[in-house]
């Protein structure tokens, strides 16, 4: 017979190959370091800009009223000053998907990248 049997090779290298697998995430180990401990003052937290959408489609900025079409501007002059500004977007549950996706465009023309969706957790509606 001429020919090589390979599917012996095939077999070891395979072997090889899950013995490489299962003890390469255990040779590597982070350093012990004892970390000291410093007095840092309290940093303030940054103001939070929160867009809430309710049952009836009208949207709020904080709290307050806005139309949506001037959503856009109230928005850019509210992080006018903010290096990466951030909005907490509430939209109640009932919206239609195209009611919200409008809210997050506009988010999103005022500059804004970073939205936040709001939600709770099961546990949380409960009480």
């Amino acid at each position: 017979m001429g020919e090589i049997n390979v599917t012996p090779m095939v077999d070891v290298v395979l072997v090889l190959l899950l013995v490489f697998m299962v003890t390469a995430p255990m040779m590597s180990r982070g350093i012990d370091v004892q970390l000291p401990v410093a007095n840092q003052p309290q940093i303030p937290p940054q103001d939070r800009i929160t867009v809430s959408v309710n049952a009836e489609g009208r949207v709020y900025v904080s709290d307050r009223p806005v139309n949506i079409t001037l959503l856009e501007d109230r928005l850019r002059g509210m992080t006018a000053g903010s290096s990466d500004p951030v909005v907490y977007l509430r939209a109640d549950e009932s919206l239609r998907y195209s009611e919200v996706i409008k809210v997050v465009d506009l988010i999103k023309r005022a500059g804004i990248d970073r939205i936040g969706f709001v939600y709770v957790l099961p546990e949380e509606r409960a009480r």
